[in-house]
Formats: structure tokens, C-alpha cells, sequence
């Protein structure tokens, strides 16, 4: 693959590149690229994981090799019980590999990583300190105010998460970090400290914030606004339909769905989109991109109902094999 063609699959439906030249400049001259998205093991895993994993797929079949770090003493900073940690890392592995299968990508240069197995070390230690040294409170709370919980009198672990973030980019030995446009703080803050203590900065992508069922962000704390992998059809179908939806208006989580999630599987894999209607309300249609979906929406010509109908058998038919794997639902019953 062309640097060129690894740019574009690289970087499609980013929100923000920090910086694009670094990243030409990287797939020119680096044999391999490695990069980096973490999460913390905390809430149960919604279909909002769908959209990073699908960006994760991109750099797979980029050639990159990726490293997932499980977060987990990110999630103890964020107040997940120590004695669940190991328990959900190990439901998140299980969740996020299933997730990749049923988007259809290769693996093999795929790497998990624990976050306390590098970050219990010294040296790690000793750098946590460098930085606590050259970061005052107000820029820590800055930079952690949207990933991290923060109070008008935040717990120390709070201030001490993106001086973490920051130096896993390091301790991992990747090129690139990949994240939500929720940790562009401390991605920023990353870059400027890194060189302080003599690492250098690192490529720094993000994606654009996905909207919720309901309100203006997808979060796995809201049960309203998101879609959990374990669902039942019904409870799918329900939140579906109760999802903020205006005729007309393509500024809701359902178009999200489809702009960021179902239909780069749909196109992807070269299928359509299927909105059954009764007759009477016109005749079934097949798109086979998001632009032909949000053209109708916008013209009124595709109803909300109707819309929201599609949705919910897509999610339903996608997670089946979800609610029918018995080690994962295992994995989910010991974690939570």
C-alpha cells in the first residue's frame, strides 16, 4: 500500500490530526508504525466501542501494529474497586477481540497490553515524578476536566491520570496516540512535557464525539444514551425508538450511528442499508452510502420511525453473537 493510500485510510472520519505532516513524515520513512488507544475497564461495553475498533481496523489494514492498552489503574484513578480490575480487563479483551471479528480484520499485528504491568515499574514511577514536578494543579485538572471526574477538590489520582496518559505514549513504544476528541487536553499536554523530561512528542489523532441516543454525548454511565453489546432485542428496540430523532434533522445519535458506525461496515463490506416501509408509506429502499440516507432525512423523504425501525434490526442482527457468547457473557457476569 502506497503512503499515500495509508494516509487516507489512516485519517478518514478524524476529527483532528496533531500533526498531519509528522504523520506523512512517518509513513515515508518508518518500516513500521506502531500505535496506541487505551481504555479503562469500568462501565459494560456499549456499540460505541464499534466506532473506535473501526478505526482501529483502519490502522490494521494500513499495516500498522497496534497496542490496546487496558487502563486498568486508570480506572482505579477513576474509582473502579481494585478487586474488579482484572475481572473487567478480562471482559474487555474478550469484547473488543469479538468486536474486531465481526468487522472482519485480521488480528495478527494486534497486541493487548495491561497498563499496570509498565506502569508499576521504577523507571515509570520515577518519570510520574519528573512530571508531577513541571505540572501544576491547574493545568492537571485542565487537561484530565473531560475523561476524569473532576470535583472542586479532586482526588490526587485525578491530577495524576494525565501524567500517565502522557507517558504511555513512551513507556509503549509507539509512534502515534489514537483517541476521542475528549482527550485532545491531554494529548496536548503530552506533547508539550514529553520533551521536557526528554521523550519525544508523538502523532496525536482524534476522533470526533459521538452524540447519544439522547443528549449531546454517548456515554457508557447514561443508560439512556447508549446501546449495550449484551442487550436483548427488546431493550434495543426500546432505546431505539425512544432516541432523540427530529423529522428533518440529521443532528441525533441515530444519524450518528449510521454516519459512523453502520454504514462504514455496510460500505466496507459492500451491502445496503435495508428501510422496509408498508406500502402505503412507500416502498422499501436500499442505500448504499451514508450521503443518500441524510439527502432523504433532510428532505423528509425518509420518516424518523421508519429510520429508527432499520436501525434497531441492524443493531439486533449485529449483536447477536454477542449475547450468544457464553465466555463473554461469563466475563460479564464475574466483572459487574
Amino acid at each position: 500500500m502506497e503512503p499515500k493510500e495509508k494516509f487516507n485510510l489512516i485519517t478518514r472520519n478524524l476529527q483532528e490530526i496533531i500533526t498531519e505532516e509528522e504523520l506523512k513524515y512517518l509513513l515515508k520513512k518508518e518500516k513500521e508504525i506502531s500505535v496506541y488507544w487505551g481504555t479503562m475497564p469500568t462501565g459494560s461495553i456499549s456499540v460505541a466501542y464499534f466506532f473506535p475498533m473501526l478505526k482501529i481496523a483502519d490502522f490494521l489494514k494500513a499495516g500498522l501494529k497496534v497496542k490496546i492498552l487496558i487502563a486498568d489503574l486508570h480506572a482505579a484513578l477513576n474509582g473502579v474497586p481494585w478487586e474488579l480490575l482484572e475481572k473487567r480487563t478480562e471482559y474487555y479483551k474478550r469484547a473488543i477481540v469479538l468486536i474486531l471479528k465481526k468487522i472482519g480484520v485480521d488480528i495478527k499485528k494486534l497486541e493487548f497490553i495491561k497498563g499496570s504491568n509498565i506502569q508499576l515499574k521504577g523507571k515509570y514511577f520515577e518519570d510520574v515524578l519528573r512530571l508531577s514536578m513541571m505540572s501544576g494543579v491547574r493545568n492537571c485538572k485542565k487537561a484530565a476536566s473531560e475523561v476524569v471526574k473532576i470535583t472542586d477538590n479532586p482526588r490526587l489520582g485525578n491530577l495524576i491520570y494525565p501524567l500517565m496518559q502522557a507517558l504511555d505514549e513512551e513507556y509503549l513504544k509507539v509512534h502515534i496516540q489514537y483517541a476521542g476528541l475528549d482527550q485532545r487536553k491531554i494529548m496536548v499536554y503530552a506533547r508539550e512535557n514529553l520533551p521536557k523530561i526528554g521523550y519525544k512528542p508523538r502523532v496525536e489523532l482524534m476522533s470526533p464525539m459521538i452524540r447519544g441516543l439522547v443528549g449531546e454525548k454517548m456515554s457508557s454511565s447514561i443508560e439512556a444514551t447508549k446501546i449495550d453489546l449484551l442487550d436483548n432485542e427488546n431493550n434495543i428496540k426500546k432505546k431505539v425508538n425512544g432516541a432523540e430523532c427530529i423529522e428533518g434533522d440529521v443532528n441525533n445519535g441515530i444519524m450518528s450511528l449510521l454516519r459512523y458506525f453502520i454504514m462504514i461496515l455496510k460500505e466496507d463490506k459492500k451491502s445496503s442499508f435495508v428501510v422496509e416501509r408498508p406500502e402505503k408509506f412507500g416502498e422499501t429502499i436500499k442505500y448504499i452510502n451514508y450521503e443518500e440516507i441524510e439527502r432523504d432525512f433532510k428532505s423528509k423523504k425518509l420518516h424518523p420511525l421508519d429510520l429508527k425501525n432499520a436501525v434497531a434490526k441492524e443493531l439486533n442482527i449485529l449483536l447477536k453473537a454477542f449475547r450468544e457468547d457464553k465466555e463473554l457473557l461469563d466475563l460479564h457476569k464475574k466483572a459487574y
